[in-house]
């Protein structure tokens, strides 16, 4: 008996899934292809009322189906062997990869959580319509007490993204997610160089997973870090200054220095602002109150806890309320002046994808279909729903005076005509991932929030994305190899989705939407102005503070 084997290839690297078949002949099997990288597909229906519908289900269902697989059966070694491209979460820089000496891949036993995966012999992928049309549509607020990802079922891609990263029982942050912390602050100025820095980084990073690998092995684990761990407290204490020095200018002394922060993490910015302001303004301090808003009960947990740590922490505690729940959830109205902190947080915001008709410009709003094996399928409709409908005219409103990126803007009504009568001509335009749920947090700030000042930073460009304008990265981590995939359509709760922010277009659309006039600038801006730059120096003049996260944004309100 031989093994007939589907290979799947993401990037430059393959995984193989196989289940045993009757024997083949050398010659036959060498004849045989393999699946590589299936492509998305181009359907073309007659329908009134439905027109164009774009199926992706060869990739999407395929992927999907193999890391069901995946966390279920040990993989060929040989194939998840070669080198992954390793880039942990948020880093821009470009990073090799540091295994400890004393990691070891282990075995584990087979999960009968999920189905099984099968081979897909199927030259195109079926005709979901009648599907399309018998299945209720859910929303993501519906699916927030189900233990189970659901099947014959559609939503909207917004509602699919909001399940698959936050839903409470299976979500990729409610679940499975696990920030990393380095221990003791790195001593930048020490280290001979940036390079220095980042083998340390390497070492550490592994270290602490070999830790969290005595516990309990976990090959599928999603550990991420961002700037507020890496560069501690530094990086906390360069986001104090600015807002104490605003405070004091704007506030003070008719009102308390109050602070939001959504998306708190293991609660270490916070505990950085809080000790600086206490050491260098202690009047400041007394009027300071802090407030954290975590949809996630784990985090929320995390950041009691780090209150809680040792005496120094302990004291911090009658200045922190820790509000466990969804921002979009929010229904209490803040009159006081306040400072609202969203650090990497906007990425990944869910997002709604639109398609546009060549011919007539019009928009076709995407759902996905999950059907009843769990494949994934996507669909278009002329039916815009009301919040996609608002966000493209807040937007054409806002950004009038700029020409800002558009599946449609770099070709001409011509040339899209003419190439729509050649063979296989795509009748729909590129994707493009419009950020609805920042449009709604906008509008919670303006409506509960009307005296806020917003300081908020992520990433304006993203490598690896997938295709389409504004496009997210998709990817999750196996065997500590981060993997990106070509959709978003992925098993719900084991896949991050991350978005780059136009700040550009977001900027407008908060002014427009709460009337406060705002700032952008790019990470290495900002923290020349506020951070000690000497603090995170190396001995030959580098600053990884400044030189990494490259592709970062800070937008505040002025």
């Amino acid at each position: 008996m031989l093994e007939w084997n589907v290979r799947l290839k993401f990037g430059g690297s393959c995984v193989s899934v196989g289940k045993e078949q009757p024997q083949l002949s050398a010659t036959a099997a060498s004849a045989q292809p393999h699946v590589e990288r299936p492509r998305s597909l181009f359907v073309f229906l007659d329908r009134p009322s439905f027109l164009p519908v774009v199926h992706q289900a060869m990739e999407s269902a395929a992927v999907s189906q193999l890391f069901k697989q995946l966390f279920q059966h040990r993989p060929c070694r040989t194939c998840l062997g070669r080198q992954l491209r390793h880039a942990p979460r948020r880093l821009y820089s470009s990073e090799k990869q540091y295994t400890s000496p004393n990691y070891q891949g282990r075995k584990k036993e087979e999960s009968k959580i999920e189905s099984n995966w099968q081979q897909r012999n199927l030259a195109f992928p079926p005709d979901k319509l009648e599907e399309y049309k018998r299945y209720p549509q859910v929303t993501s607020d519906g699916l927030r007490a189900r233990k189970e990802r659901p099947r014959r079922v559609r939503m909207l891609m917004r509602d699919f993204i909001e399940d698959s990263l936050y839903n409470p029982q299976y979500g990729y942050f409610s679940k499975h997610v696990v920030i990393w912390t380095p221990g003791e602050p790195f001593d930048f100025n020490q280290l001979p160089d940036e390079q220095s820095f980042y083998r340390e980084y390497g070492q550490r990073y592994n270290d602490f997973e070999d830790q969290l690998d005595a516990k309990e092995y976990n090959e599928t684990r999603q550990l991420w870090h961002t700037p507020t761990e890496l560069f501690r407290p530094y990086y906390g204490e360069a986001i104090a200054r600015h807002l104490v020095a605003n405070y004091k200018l704007q506030l003070y002394p008719y009102h308390d220095l109050l602070i939001y922060e959504m998306g708190a993490g293991n609660g270490t910015l916070m505990m950085n602002i809080l000790d600086y302001i206490r050491q260098t303004d202690p009047e400041v301090y007394a009027r300071t109150r802090f407030r954290v808003i975590e949809v996630s009960s784990a985090l929320a947990s995390i950041q009691g806890n780090q209150l809680m740590r040792n005496a120094q922490a302990k004291g911090h505690a009658d200045k922190v309320s820790i509000i466990n729940k969804s921002i979009f959830d929010w229904d209490i109205y803040e009159a006081s002046p306040c400072f609202f902190l969203a650090m990497e947080v906007f990425d990944n915001f869910a997002h709604d994808v639109i398609r546009y008709d060549p011919i007539t410009e019009e928009p076709l709003q995407g759902s996905a279909l999950i059907d009843a094996n769990g494949d994934f399928y996507e669909f278009y409709s002329r039916d815009i729903d009301p919040v996609a409908s608002r966000f493209l005219r807040v937007r054409d409103a806002a950004c009038s005076s700029f020409a800002y990126n558009h599946p449609l803007r770099n070709s001409p009504a011509m040339l899209r005509k003419l190439k729509s009568k050649l063979p296989f001509s795509p009748n729909l335009s590129t994707p493009e991932y419009i950020p609805t749920r920042l449009m709604h947090f906008f509008d919670i700030l303006h409506k509960y929030f009307p005296a806020h000042k917003l300081v908020t930073s992520d990433f304006h460009a993203l490598p690896d994305a997938v295709e389409g304008v504004n496009a997210p990265v998709v990817q999750t981590r196996y065997q500590r190899r981060m993997v990106p995939v070509t959709t978003p359509l992925v098993h719900q709760g084991f896949f991050d989705i991350l978005f780059p922010t136009d700040f550009a277009v977001n900027e407008a659309i908060y002014r427009a939407i709460t009337g406060k006039l705002t700032r952008v600038m790019k990470h290495e801006d900002f923290f020349k102005r506020w951070a000690y730059v000497e603090d995170t120096q190396t001995r030959n003049g580098e600053n990884p503070l400044l030189s990494w996260y490259k592709n970062a944004s800070v937008m505040i309100t002025v």
